[in-house]
């Protein structure tokens, strides 16, 4: 039967586990002794835990990027494998239709 907890505990383990897992070896050691504290499954708080940090984060700054930036990124990434795939027909039409022009070998 699952535990259910009420948004407070949540809010109480997020704090707990970001306040703390400097004092800790890892976070995994924060959420560990968290979980244990509050009577609940570790991997739960971990769950907990994500859900409430930024969506992604820019590999070349350790800043979190916003939900409008990582939505916007996610576009900008999927319109150009588009236009790759796009190039890549063209190129190989243009291939196609030179060789059509060249004269025939003996």
């Amino acid at each position: 039967m699952p535990k259910f907890y009420t948004d407070e505990v949540r809010e109480k383990a997020v704090r707990l586990v970001v306040d703390h897992r400097g004092d800790y070896p890892s976070e995994w050691a924060a959420i560990k002794t968290v979980a244990e504290r509050i009577g609940a499954n570790p991997e739960t708080v971990r769950n907990w835990v994500r859900k409430t940090q930024p969506i992604t984060t820019n590999p070349v700054s350790p800043q979190p990027v916003s939900e409008d930036t990582a939505a916007e990124l996610k576009a900008l990434r999927r319109k150009n494998r588009e236009l790759e795939k796009t190039v890549e027909i063209l190129k190989a039409a243009t291939s196609f239709f030179a060789r059509e022009c060249d004269p025939p070998q003996k």
